[in-house]
């Protein structure tokens, strides 16, 4: 069996055309019509591929490498084999992104699964709703009544867009979304499970009883927004929840009823945001955050993994830890721990389960 290759490259480069569009210096000598058909780490890349080097732990995949070409800073470039095209950038990374998404324009966002265009056989469309030029519609997926759903936007098998809802221009909604009562800009990509706009987590306690609480708001997508794969945003109790202009969201990732996310946030995977909490611009969130109600993240703040926040954070700050502090503090308080179990010399007594079962001490 051959090995399946889902992405093909749309062109060819030249290694003049690859240091054009990264500004990197190739190697003086070397062949600027040589091709450049495809991308590879160091240790997989062979004489077609181009590959990159910025990280100190991989010495030896550079000195072994039988890339094509590889960008490289200048520090570096003397290790680059012989035979290996060097070219040489400030920054090797972005500038192997830039030939990527030159290579691989379709990656950069889902399509039809069937590789299809317009509106499949097997997919619903309400008549009352409105679908603008150079949609797809994949089989099995509804469209329900006065929904908008603007031009270039590609709709996954099984997705089901609500009554009303309007969604922007070159979009893409994945295999078995479900989106209702939003508001959605263009450029906006929902990867598949995705679930919006469905009631917020609200409850009373009423003689005895949970109560349910009405949830009448909405969720305000804003243009350029990226939400992963099975990940929930709940629509507002009686205000709005909003994500803002170029934020991207990871995989599994809940946001709770009447959030305000800013510009160009970052969440990643498994984090929760309980109800109206407020993250600013280009807050950074890493995995499995959790973050309770009510509370404001300043613009420019970052929370380390596994961090749960229980008060509100400065603008620019860096907190982890659970309850997360200040990171300065949080390690203060870690190196401190450490000394005072070596000055006691115990830790190496306390058995798996941390329990001091000696009775003597």
């Amino acid at each position: 069996m051959t090995k399946p290759m889902f992405f093909k490259s749309a062109r060819n480069l030249t290694i003049g055309e690859i240091a054009a569009l990264t500004g990197a210096e190739p190697r003086p000598g070397s062949p600027l019509d040589r091709v450049i058909g495809n991308l590879a780490p160091l240790d997989r890349a062979g004489p077609n591929d181009l590959a990159f080097f910025d990280n100190a732990a991989y010495h030896g995949r550079l000195r072994a490498t039988r890339a094509g070409a590889c960008l490289v800073t200048a520090r570096f470039e003397s290790e680059v084999p012989g035979r290996v095209i060097v070219l040489c950038v400030r920054n090797p990374y972005r500038a192997f992104v830039n030939v990527a998404r030159a290579l691989f324009p379709d990656a950069l966002r889902p399509s039809s699964l069937f590789e299809a265009q317009g509106t499949a056989i097997g997919a619903f469309v309400h008549p009352t709703a409105r679908v603008e030029s150079g949609v797809t519609v994949d089989p099995g997926a509804v469209i329900g009544p006065r929904a908008e759903i603007g031009a270039g936007t590609t709709i996954g098998p099984t997705a089901v867009i609500g009554p009303g809802v309007r969604f922007g221009r070159d979009g893409m909604i994945g295999a078995g979304a479900t989106i209702s009562n939003a508001v959605i800009g263009d450029r906006v990509i929902i990867h598949p499970g995705c679930r919006i706009g469905q009631d917020g987590f609200g409850y009373q306690m009423d003689a005895g009883r949970h109560g349910k609480i009405p949830q009448v708001g909405r969720v305000i997508i804003q243009d350029d927004v990226e939400i992963g794969a099975g990940s929930a945003i709940d629509r507002g109790a009686m205000g709005d929840t909003v994500v803002g202009e170029g934020t991207k969201i990871d995989n599994l990732v809940q946001i709770g009823h009447n959030v305000s996310i800013g510009r160009h946030c970052v969440i990643v995977a498994q984090t929760g945001i309980s109800g109206s909490v407020t993250l600013e611009d280009y807050v950074m969130l890493g995995g499995q955050v959790g973050i309770a109600d009510h509370l404001t993240i300043g613009e420019g703040a970052q929370i380390g993994a596994s961090s749960g926040l229980m008060r509100d954070v400065p603008a620019g700050e860096k907190w982890f830890g659970t309850p997360a502090k200040p990171a300065r503090e949080q390690f203060r308080e870690i190196a401190t721990l450490r000394r005072l179990t070596a000055r006691t010399g115990r830790s190496s007594h306390l058995p798996p389960d941390g329990t001091d079962t000696d009775q003597s001490r």
